[in-house]
């Protein structure tokens, strides 16, 4: 993933970075499934490699393919990066370890949904009952992301049509 994230600031062809992006988030969904997170990975690799790819190349179509060289200094955004990067690792520092048995999160929340789920929901798959119920805000939040990046998507190719047509009308009247 490291070694994606470098190429994709070190090309300079819009389209390879589009494409370099979408391997970037494939890597991430297979790191998710690594974790045991196949839901979030699943979303991952639908709304990261498949509808954000989609919706970069529609805009690529629209726009040029080649980054314009800046004449500003680099110096001001990789100061703000760095000062993020460690704000994020200062505030992972108390986390458990990943897997811990003690941590909170298996010893209150994982044991509450483990023994309220047969009562309350009667479903005989955990995972299900966990995303459908507990976790349907959620669920309902991801949905409308999905929804609203290919509603994106149908405008993107609704306007690229519309100024094709519109060259094509220049052209013929010239």
């Amino acid at each position: 993933m490291v070694l994606t994230a470098l190429a994709v600031v070190r090309m300079r062809s819009l389209f390879a970075v589009v494409m370099l992006s979408g391997i970037f988030t494939l890597l991430s969904a297979l790191l998710f499934v690594t974790m045991d997170a196949v839901d979030v990975a699943f979303t991952e690799a639908a709304v990261g490699a498949g509808i954000t790819t989609v919706l970069m190349l529609g805009t690529l179509a629209l726009t040029s393919r080649h980054e314009r060289p800046t004449a500003r200094s680099p110096l001001i955004p990789l100061f703000v990066v760095f000062v993020t990067g460690a704000a994020l690792i200062y505030g992972t520092m108390d986390m458990p370890n990943f897997g811990d048995p003690t941590a909170p999160a298996q010893t209150h929340v994982g044991a509450d949904y483990i023994a309220r789920t047969p009562e309350e929901i009667d479903l005989p798959n955990m995972v299900t009952a966990v995303l459908a119920s507990y976790r349907g805000y959620d669920t309902l939040g991801e949905v409308a992301v999905v929804f609203t990046a290919g509603i994106g998507v149908l405008l993107l190719i609704s306007g690229l049509r519309r100024r094709r047509r519109k060259d094509e009308d220049n052209e013929g009247s010239a």
